[in-house]
């Protein structure tokens, strides 16, 4: 196991550092500039001005040149300073990542709560009521833009039940539990359905798959309840192919969800990466690159790690 471990991070090594590579040079092919956006901002800057601020942020250098720069502070955990709040670049995007992981975090948690038990009950009950209920929120999820569902919901429970806020974590001078779950229903309910649809559609899969085994055919032969063959011995066995689906809602928890997090002015991760490319903040968006890169690659290791624990037939030798 260990060997293997070794082989797969040797192996993400590059991937990580190519992942930053096409981030950084895409970053400074876009139309405009950090530079330019500043620059646009104040009332008039002479070319000599432009110049002492070109050389002040290091764009007077190449992009390649840049990038090593760029690198080398990244060995010493230093993601720079923002170009456009003059703040220590991990001291912003760190107070985002708690917002994001509990936004993306209850939607992730309450969808996989819900998905698991409509999906095995689909399974087990092909073309019933439970089948169709499965049906509808597997399309929902699969197919409806998280814009648009974000809209519908805005519009009936905010707009004409005014029920329920449609922006930011709190409301003014109020930090209170109750009006922190009355910010993060909409949006956690937003990416608890858009969760779902996949999860939901491989359960089910899943499930069906296993139902038809005979070493499940063997279990209801010998008399046990059947409670216990689709809890002890289908779901068990079809936990597989939904356990990497849903530990590949890990990135999705820590990145957050962009879309909704900026309909929503939650002030997550998502927000912060939207703001900062539209400012040309190119610190603040490598910095979050990292994060989220990291974390996909650590979640695939991750994966390779619950195969074994789940199949023994998984060997890393």
């Amino acid at each position: 196991m260990l060997k293997y471990l070794g082989k797969r991070i040797l192996t993400a090594i590059p991937i990580f550092f190519g992942i930053t590579v096409i981030i950084y040079v895409m970053l400074n092919m876009a139309p405009g500039s950090a530079l330019d956006m500043l620059a646009s901002s104040e009332i008039s800057v002479d070319s000599a001005a432009y110049d002492q601020l070109k050389a002040q942020l290091g764009l007077d250098k190449p992009v390649w040149m840049r990038y090593l720069l760029w690198l080398k502070d990244l060995f010493q955990l230093n993601f720079g300073t923002s170009y456009r709040t003059s703040q220590d670049v991990w001291t912003m995007v760190s107070q985002r990542i708690g917002p994001s992981i509990l936004l993306s975090g209850t939607g992730v948690i309450l969808a996989i709560l819900l998905a698991l038990p409509i999906g095995i009950m689909a399974a087990y009950k092909p073309y019933s009521k439970w089948d169709s209920v499965s049906s509808f929120f597997a399309l929902i999820g699969s197919t409806l833009p998280g814009f648009l569902l974000s809209l519908l919901l805005i519009y009936v429970f905010s707009i004409k039940l005014k029920l329920l806020p449609t922006s930011g974590m709190h409301s003014s001078g109020d930090t209170s539990f109750i009006d922190l779950f009355r910010h993060l229903l909409l949006p956690a309910l937003i990416i608890c359905i858009g969760s779902m649809g996949n999860l939901i559609k491989q359960t089910r899969s899943a499930c069906l798959e296993v139902l038809h085994e005979d070493f499940v055919k063997t279990a209801r032969s010998k008399g046990i309840k059947e409670q216990a063959v689709v809890l002890k011995h289908v779901f068990r066995n079809a936990l597989i192919p939904v356990s990497t689906t849903i530990l590949l809602q890990i990135p999705h928890i820590i990145g957050g969800t962009t879309i909704v997090e900026q309909i929503f002015g939650w002030p997550g991760l998502g927000s912060l990466m939207i703001s900062s490319i539209n400012n040309r903040d190119y610190p603040v968006v490598m910095c979050v690159a990292v994060i989220i890169a990291i974390t996909v690659l650590v979640t695939n290791i991750l994966i390779d790690i619950v195969y074994g624990f789940l199949d023994p037939r998984v060997s890393y030798d």
